[in-house]
């Protein structure tokens, strides 16, 4: 048996978009910045697959700009909205992804800009009294960076919550919902968040598609100049069939999302009773009460075997991760896990699954490991 539970870093095309994509590859190739019959087909496809965003998300077609992924759009919004929207601190927290924080060293370096990373407690929770005190401390024009769906841990931040301690200070909101997108609703009319980006690859569209929504207010200059694309926001000929994809993915994702999220907790749960009943010792890392049914975040007790799970797991034809994805194969610990304050003694694997997954390969992985601990 082969058991994919590494879902958090990139999902597999579904059926569906390989056919809905190849279809298209086969059918529509004209450039959709062209004015005759195939340009004006291809453009069509762009702005279906925009107004079907945008109609999901509550908001408008507008508002919805194509990039690559949710790296470029997070990029795009920390370092633009310096540039246009006179942001003089930007509020964030040690456990966003590597994109956000490695951008904000970057703007912090180059553009004097002020950082201030929120305190989390142990189960990787943000501070948001001290989002309050800091907002209420400053009239700098602030941008407050925070994802929706921590990506090792599963925990959720309360949006809500967050955009109204922004409105009542004035300052911008923007969220990283990579790990959330096709999973949860959301409803951007409320105006509570001004920047919110994803990428399509993590509900099972293809890599190289994501998107970003702007608040048709907070609207910033592109990052990438040259044609006109994107209603002058993104420069470059669209990536037509990744669109299609997404657009695809995005309409079976919330055409099936309880249907989905129900057996995600399912199988979240099943796996987390056995690795208890199974491996005496083992820890849940993250904010359990409200941590998204995808991520599971364990840590194992201290074992000779720790070194090698991730290999010894492969072995068994288990694919998962060493906490973050983008840090995989890498010796660094994980950002989070340190931030967090994971005892070092104790090996920590991120399993993540999608609907895709199965009972019976839940049972499989929580039997190997159980082998691979008895025989420590």
């Amino acid at each position: 048996m082969e058991v994919y539970l590494d879902h958090a870093a990139t999902t597999p095309l579904l059926p569906e978009v390989v056919e809905t994509i190849y279809d298209a590859m086969r059918n529509i190739n004209g450039n959709p910045s062209s004015t005759h019959k195939l340009g004006r087909i291809a453009k069509t496809k762009i702005e279906q697959a925009r107004k079907s965003v945008a109609s999901q998300l509550v908001a408008s077609a507008g508002e919805i700009f194509f990039t690559s992924c949710a790296t470029e759009a997070n990029n795009m919004v920390l370092t633009r909205c310096i540039k246009d929207l006179g942001v003089q601190r930007i509020i964030s927290s040690p456990i966003e992804h590597h994109c956000i924080l490695h951008t904000l060293e970057r703007v912090e370096t180059e553009h004097n800009t002020k950082v201030d990373l929120l305190d989390v407690n142990p189960k990787g929770a943000i501070n948001l009294e001290q989002l309050e005190e800091l907002l209420a401390a400053s009239e700098e024009k602030t941008l407050v960076c925070l994802m929706h769906v921590n990506n090792e841990l599963g925990n959720v931040l309360d949006l809500e919550k967050v955009g109204n301690i922004c409105q009542s200070h004035n300052a911008l909101f923007h969220t990283d919902a990579a790990q959330s997108m096709g999973k949860y609703a959301f409803d951007l009319s409320q105006n509570l968040i001004h920047f919110l980006t994803a990428s399509g690859h993590k509900f099972h569209a293809p890599k190289g598609i994501g998107f970003l929504y702007m608040n048709a207010n907070t609207i910033l200059k592109p990052m990438l100049t040259g044609g006109a694309q994107e209603r002058n926001v993104r420069s470059g000929t669209e990536n037509l069939h990744g669109i299609i994809g997404l657009h695809k993915a995005f309409d079976l994702a919330y055409a099936e999302v309880e249907e989905r999220n129900r057996k995600l907790a399912e199988l979240k749960s099943n796996m987390k009773n056995q690795l208890q009943t199974l491996i005496p010792g083992v820890l849940f890392n993250g904010t359990i009460e409200q941590q998204s049914s995808h991520i599971l975040s364990v840590s194992f007790p201290p074992s000779p075997k720790n070194e090698m799970l991730d290999f010894l797991l492969d072995m068994e034809n288990i694919m998962v991760s060493g906490g973050s994805a983008c840090s995989s194969g890498s010796v660094k610990a994980s950002h989070v896990l340190e931030a967090i304050g994971c005892d070092a003694d104790y090996k920590t694997i991120r399993f993540s699954f999608s609907h895709i997954n199965t009972p019976e390969e839940i049972d499989f992985t929580c039997n190997s490991l159980a082998k691979i601990f008895a025989k420590a």
